[in-house]
């Protein structure tokens, strides 16, 4: 009762939020202006601009990049490598690293309570073809190798599989592990070679990242299925 409880408070909450967000958007000008502004940073896919407007904070540039990567945790799918550019740019490619794996666990994170505090039954309504229990499944049995690969393909929206891990069974806790583990490969190579990017390089760059993210993702999907013919045969 007292789970249930917590449960109805959080989501009445989470409904506030929501309210007062698009109550904000609509009928402040100041806040439609701004989201709008970030949002066209990211459609821009254009670093230098991104690069400008956390400069142009000043010592709260480490908040207001902070809480880039949880807006495009919650707004997904934009994407979250030109925020770990930007960070490695303003910050050193280091302190842009630590920066951008916080950030990006902590957005994680939102969106898998996001997705516990809604409930099964909310999801299943918006879309009775969301097999849930296929979903279950998947997880219960590859569970953190499932986020680890999603980790280190940046082509595919981790956001979304944030929002899926919340639905299942996975805890909390073995899920911001595995995130933590699955992005930092990427963070560190994006924040060092973000460090150093600059003009037509990035489209290359990120073709080269992109390649060899995938070709891990391959070897773990490897050692899944090897480990997989062990236990089997056992």
């Amino acid at each position: 009762m007292r789970k249930m409880n917590k449960r109805k408070s959080a989501r009445i909450f989470l409904i506030i939020v929501i309210l007062l967000a698009g109550v904000s958007f609509y009928f402040i000008p100041a806040f439609r202006t701004k989201v709008t502004q970030i949002l066209m940073l990211f459609r821009s896919m254009n670093v230098d601009s991104i690069i400008g407007y956390l400069r142009s904070f000043g010592v709260w540039a480490v908040v207001i990049s902070f809480l880039l990567m949880m807006f495009q945790s919650i707004i997904a799918p934009l994407p979250a490598f030109l925020i770990t550019f930007a960070n490695a740019a303003v910050f050193g490619w280091w302190q842009g690293a630590l920066l951008s794996w916080t950030s990006a666990m902590a957005g994680a994170l939102v969106c898998f309570y996001i997705a516990r505090i809604t409930g099964r039954e909310i999801i299943e309504k918006m879309n009775k073809n969301f097999s849930l229990e296929t979903i279950d499944e998947y997880f219960d049995r590859y569970g953190r190798h499932t986020i680890l690969i999603c980790r280190l393909l940046p082509f595919i929206s981790f956001d979304f599989i944030s929002y899926a891990a919340g639905l299942t069974a996975i805890k909390p806790l073995p899920f911001l592990i595995a995130t933590g583990l699955g992005q930092l490969p990427a963070t560190i190579v994006y924040s060092y070679v973000g460090s150093n990017l600059t003009g037509n390089t990035k489209t290359i760059l990120f073709g080269l990242l992109s390649m060899f993210a995938l070709f891990i993702a391959i070897y773990v999907c490897k050692q899944i299925y090897q480990n997989r013919q062990v236990k089997t045969e056992k």
